[in-house]
Formats: C-alpha cells, structure tokens, sequence
C-alpha cells in the first residue's frame, strides 16, 4: 500500500508527488501515457500537430461535444467533429507541449463578485483563498519548476515577495525593438513576458537551444519546465516515487461512504485490470477527464458520482476566452530592425500587454477585461505554406503556387497576438457522462457541453480593437483578428469547484473532497474562476499548496 495514490502525471500531478516524495512518502503516480525520454522528442510536424502520437486515437477514446443547432442541445463524437480534448497523453501531460507563456493572477481575480458583482447568466463567485495565500507558492513554482523573466511595475500585474525571477528573460528577436516603440507610441505598455523555458543551466537541465519549434512540440533540451523535467525526474531520484505508465484508471473504487479504498486500473499494454491500494488518493487528470473519472466512479454511497452529494460535480466547466490575430511584416517597407534581423529563427517575441486586464473608464464603462501575448504565427512548414493558396477565388497550382509559398517564407514574416480573457462560468458549459457512447475501455466517454457567456465575446472583441492599431502602428499588413465563443480545448478548468460550503462546492479550501476524507483534487477543476492568463502557473502553484495540505493530513493520521 502507498501512502499516496496519485492519478495523472501533468503540472499538478507532479508538484504533488514532488512535495510528497521530498517530504519522504511513498507515492505512486499513474499515467495513462507512456514515458517518453529527451532524446525521443522531435520536431516532426506530421508526427505531433497532425497524428495521434501523444494522444490517443479519436476512434479509441473521445468526447462528445454538445453545442446548440436550430435551438437544439446535439452531441457529437469526437471522431466525427474532430475536436480533440486530449492534451499531452504522456508522462508529464501536456506541459511537455506548452509555450510556457505563463502570468499569475491577479488578487482580484480571486473576488471577482465582490470587485464586479453579479453578471447576469454567469455564475460567478469569489474564491475561498486570496492572492496572498497563494502568493508563497507562486514564488515556490517559478524557483522549482523554472520560469524565466524580468520582473516590471505595472498597474495591473500582481504584488510579488521576491524583487525578481531567478533566470533572465529567453533571448528574444529583434522585432521586439519596433513592437516596443510601436507599443509606447500608442500610450501602451509592453512587458517582458514570463516563461517556462530555462534560460540558462539548472541541476540537470540545459538551458533552451531556441529550436524555433517549442509549442506543441516537446523539448530535447530539458529547457521546457515541464513536470517531467522539473518534478517528475527529481521525485524518481529520491527512491520513493513509484510512477506507473501506461495505467489508466477506470474506477476509484469505496468500501465506505468516506474513504477511498483502492483505484480499478488497466495496463494499456496488454489489458490487464489491477487494484492499487493507498491510504490518501490524488485525482490529478485533467479537470473534464477528472469529473468524468469521479462520474464514472458512483456507487451505492454515491449514486450521483463520488463526492457529488452537491450535485456541482462536473458543473460550471470553464475554458480560456479571448481570440486571436495576426498582421505580416514585409521585407518592403519594415522599420526600426533589419530584415535579415526578423527573419532569425528560433529567438522569442517575449512581449505582454497587460494594459486593458481591468477596464474602468468613461468611455467604455467597467469591467474585466484580459491579457495578451505576442508571437511568431507558429512555425509549422506545412501549415504556414497551406496559406493563402488562392487568388481571385480560384486554388493556385504549379509555378504560381511555388512562387507564393516561396514569397510567403523568404520575404515576410507573420506576427501574432493572442488575448486571454475569462471565460464565465454557466449552467450551459459543463461535463457530464454520455451513456450512449463508451471508450475502448468500456466506459461512458464525457458530454462536454460548449456554450461561452456574451461579455466573453465582447472582451475579446474590446481588446482585438487595440490589438490590430499596434500592428498597424509596426507597419503590418493584412491584418486581421478572430473572435468567437469557441473553447481553447487545451485550457480546461472548473468540474470540481471548491469552496467553503459543501452545498454548493465539490472540495473545500484545500481541494479535499467535501463526501470523501481520503480524497483530494489537485488539477486545474477546483477554480471556480480562471481569471485572464492561461492557467497553468496557477496549476502549479495550488498543487503545491494542496500538497503542503495532504502532508499534514498524512502527520495527523
């Protein structure tokens, strides 16, 4: 038996198991993925941004999504719709695959009601923790796990205990020195952005080797922070971490009404079901994979789905609001910076704007408004040369299409910015079990119920506005933004709210399950709210606090 019992082995997954195997408990952490090592890791576009190689196959495993036709709910498989939910199905999950642009929230995001109030069709509520308990693990997070930067005073970024980051900022390319004077002129204030990508050496890791293809792709360097470099590895060295890949668990199984007795996993490999007993559980799977797990966990104690006695299991599921844009700088006509300059490969923009976070002002009136991100469009060959293949409504072919891809990569090059925004929690976005279909495994795959707030749509739609005049203050051409209620399907948060009423929430203030005394969540579906940066620094952040909380509760028993 171990002490604990973890179930997923992405960003919190492995700040859990790393807290808890340096505190000296035995722990066992089951992956669903295989292991795959540094020197595996390619930048085989085919291999990750077109094929199944790090998730599973759509035929084999899905989700239904459900979105509104003519009035009407209609579910639809993954295997026909093509949205995938799957994120990074190895060890270390999908932080092997992120850009690693990551910000803390703010304090008030963590009172969201309180600063704003009730938004009507929203379900808003504030949290039952501040900013400044969670302050501690932020610090905690970027030391341990690895984020570079440079710290800058800004209205809306967030109070920190440590003057700045460890690791300076990620060399970055030179358009930064046009998007910067293009950012000032407009009265905008660009900031370095936060990484999770080592800039220089540290205990085993080497710093980035600025490849040019890091999102979406995973590291052959170890620069990339994610929990299989920064945890993971540093839990194994310590002889009590156990990590089982290739088990994935179909069933948390009780005996009681108040603790969990052991977790009913299959060997992916051959089949096999087995039984792992612990004295504490960690479900750490990914928030709409952990709510259908604890669905498809109910029993005669919890007929409704393990710790549902509130009946919120799987409810108020949130996403990453925003949209997206991008303009083309031109060989012809580009200021401040060399051509030669823009067109080196692999260095970062490293730029964000956090200027429209909160909006309050005569023009616009008062309200939440969101971050954004600036980059290269991504650098996928095949995506990039199957752009702009038309002309005059008609396909190009041949010489006339050769020429066009050869102008697109030799005498332009296309910048991006991404917004993020909050995506309001409703009655209408949620997981729920779809019975209709199973999985290769034999259990019902989640309903994932799609449905995003207006004010989510009109945020995006305020700060795209700006967006588009930085680009054209840099000399952009062919500028356009993109907003729309569609999910970011690997931000995924909420399913799991917690909170200090068990009436009304799934865990308390510790992501302990209200029902079950052995059980805990550590994975992003405890947020009621996902404030507007992506989610993952605050992933890390909680893991670890919910890890401090899971070794008191293993003194005191």
């Amino acid at each position: 038996m171990y002490d604990v019992v973890i179930i997923g082995s992405g960003a919190s997954g492995g700040a859990v198991a790393y807290t808890l195997c340096m505190a000296g408990y035995k722990v066992a952490l089951l992956e669903k993925g295989r292991l795959i090592g540094r020197d595996e890791f390619s930048k085989d576009e085919l291999a990750y941004c077109r094929r199944d190689l790090v998730t599973p196959n759509l035929f084999d495993e899905y989700h239904t999504a459900e979105e509104k036709v003519d009035g009407e709910w209609v579910a639809t498989p993954g295997y026909e719709s093509g949205m995938s939910f799957w994120n990074g199905n190895i060890v270390g999950g999908s932080s092997n695959f992120m850009s690693g642009m990551l910000h803390r929230m703010h304090p008030d995001d963590f009172r969201l009601k309180s600063k704003y109030g009730e938004i009507e069709g929203a379900n808003v509520v504030d949290w039952p923790i501040s900013y400044e308990e969670l302050e501690s693990y932020y610090a905690l997070a970027e030391e341990l796990v690895g984020i570079s930067g440079y710290f800058e005073p800004h209205p809306h970024a967030p109070w920190r205990s440590t003057a700045n980051f460890t690791q300076p900022p990620t060399k970055e390319n030179a358009v930064v020195k046009l998007l910067d004077k293009s950012c000032i002129a407009l009265g905008i204030k660009p900031l370095v952005t936060s990484r999770a990508v080592l800039s220089q050496n540290k205990a085993g890791r080497n710093a980035c080797y600025y490849s040019n293809y890091c999102g979406s792709y995973g590291c052959s360097s170890g620069a990339k922070s994610s929990s299989r470099e920064a945890l993971i590895a540093p839990a194994l060295a310590t002889g009590n971490l156990t990590l089982l890949s290739n088990t994935h668990v179909k069933k948390i199984h009780t005996e009681s009404k108040t603790s969990v007795k052991h977790v009913v996993a299959v060997d992916t490999l051959n089949g096999k079901e087995k039984h792992i007993e612990g004295k504490l559980f960690v479900v750490a799977a990914q928030a709409h994979e952990t709510a259908r797990l604890l669905l498809n966990s109910a029993n005669e104690y919890h007929p409704n789905g393990l710790g549902n006695s509130s009946g919120e299991l799987g409810k108020n599921l949130i996403f990453s609001g925003g949209g997206s844009g991008q303009g083309e700088l031109h060989k012809e006509g580009l200021k401040e910076i060399a051509f030669e300059e823009l067109m080196t490969t692999g260095l970062f923009v490293n730029r964000s704007v956090l200027d429209w976070y909160f909006v309050d002002n005569p023009k616009d009136g008062r309200f939440k408004g969101g971050s954004v991100e600036f980059m290269f469009e991504h650098q996928n060959i095949i995506a990039r040369a199957d752009k702009d293949n038309e002309e005059n409504g008609k396909m190009l072919w041949g010489a006339a299409l050769g020429d066009r891809v050869k102008k697109r990569f030799e005498e332009q090059k296309s910048i991006r910015f991404e917004i993020f925004n909050d995506w309001l929690p409703t009655d209408d976005c949620f997981v729920a079990l779809d019975t209709a279909h199973t999985d290769k495994y034999g259990m019902p795959v989640g309903k994932i119920r799609l449905n995003g707030h207006p004010q989510d749509i009109k945020v995006g739609e305020y700060i795209a506005q700006y967006c588009e005049k930085i680009l054209e203050e840099m000399g952009a051409k062919n500028i356009y933004s993109s907003v729309s209620a569609a999910p970011a399907q690997n931000l995924v948060a909420g399913g799991c709210r917690f909170g200090d009423d068990p009436k009304t929430s799934v865990l308390n203030k510790y992501c302990r399950s209200h029902d079950v005394e052995n059980l805990y969540v550590a994975d992003a579906s405890f947020m009621p709210t996902g404030g507007s940066v992506a989610y993952t620094w605050t992933i890390y952040a909680n893991a670890f606090r919910v890890a401090d909380a899971i070794v008191a509760h293993l003194k005191s028993v």
